[in-house]
């Protein structure tokens, strides 16, 4: 894929999805919220990158002053391509290695996907990373979409609502997991009976949860109900759907008893390879924070370029309050 200079790159919303109990809301390593005025920006680098590429894209991020870096949960790329654009490390595995070479960055996953891992299994996997890290891991977690992959593996594959409700009782589980000393549950799905999770996390009282997407029957109120960072990309793109979506989900936070301040609203921008002057990406998203986003996530660009990091903290961090 070319790869272009800093004086032409420019960034839109993605314009796709990124497809959770309350013992889990609200946690920042013990913290109080960062304030609704502040944003936060991201980066996310992974498909056909080595680890030492990925490595001194997250370190690049850290040095410039972003203050999250993502990993995705794919086994293989989005959609078919070259036997470069396959190469895509496991999420979890390589998340361990970056926190332990990373300092001051949070760091997540974007999101994980519910169908590959057992909850039981997965809660084990971030109270490990939140360790190693220091706390600064964001777990994030969906219901599980590309369907390609399940079928080159063998993993089920269900219905978009059986995968929503799958998602449902993984959250209540790890929740309990991760905040309870022996966890008993029984689910529909998911079954825990006096079960250990120790070492806990070091984020006190808990660990920060990410859900994202905009399902209205499961996804949404799960994420009001539990979700530190809701994660969702609007329709469109328009600062005006962003806005209504947020308005909607606030009101599903009233309604389960929570405060909407007290989750972050979050979501993805991708490079765009065409020129687009600063100002213009700066007005986009002051129109985003005005609507209700307070944390930025870049998608990787072309080659994973680092280019990409210093023309957005140059042009772009200045303009903004960041926590």
């Amino acid at each position: 894929m070319e790869r272009q200079g800093m004086s032409r790159r420019g960034f839109l919303v993605a314009a796709g999805t990124i497809a959770a109990t309350g013992a889990l809301a609200g946690a920042s390593r013990g913290a109080a919220p960062a304030p609704s005025s502040a944003v936060r920006f991201g980066v996310t680098a992974q498909q056909g990158a080595s680890f030492p590429e990925i490595l001194g894209f997250w370190r690049t991020a850290e040095r410039l002053g972003f203050g999250s870096a993502f990993v995705y949960d794919h086994f293989m790329a989005m959609a078919p391509g070259s036997p470069q654009a396959e190469r895509c490390m496991e999420a979890w595995t390589l998340l361990s290695a970056l926190a332990a070479k990373t300092r001051r960055i949070d760091l997540g996953t974007l999101v994980t996907g519910n169908t590959y891992r057992h909850p039981a299994v997965l809660a084990k996997m971030a109270a490990t990373v939140d360790q190693v890290s220091g706390g600064r891991l964001i777990l994030g977690i969906g219901a599980g979409w590309l369907e390609r992959e399940h079928v080159a593996y063998g993993i089920p594959f269900y219905t978009k609502a059986g995968r929503a409700r799958r998602l449902a009782e993984s959250v209540e589980a790890i929740a309990a997991l991760l905040t309870q000393e022996r966890s008993n549950f029984t689910g529909k799905y998911v079954a825990l009976k006096d079960a250990p999770c120790e070492p806990k996390p070091v984020q006190k009282p808990h660990l920060r949860l990410l859900v994202g997407g905009v399902g209205p029957k499961v996804v949404i109120p799960l994420a009001a109900r539990h979700a530190d960072v809701w994660h969702f990309v609007a329709k469109g793109n328009d600062p005006a759907e962003v806005r209504r979506l947020c308005e909607d989900f606030d009101r599903q936070c009233v309604a389960a008893g929570r405060d909407p301040h007290a989750v972050e609203k979050a979501t993805s921008l991708v490079p765009q390879l065409a020129s687009t002057p600063a100002r213009d990406v700066r007005a986009q998203l002051h129109a985003l924070v005005d609507a209700g986003i307070r944390h930025f996530v870049i998608g990787p660009p072309p080659g994973n370029d680092r280019g990409v990091l210093r023309w957005f903290a140059t042009e772009i961090l200045p303009d903004f309050r960041t926590a």
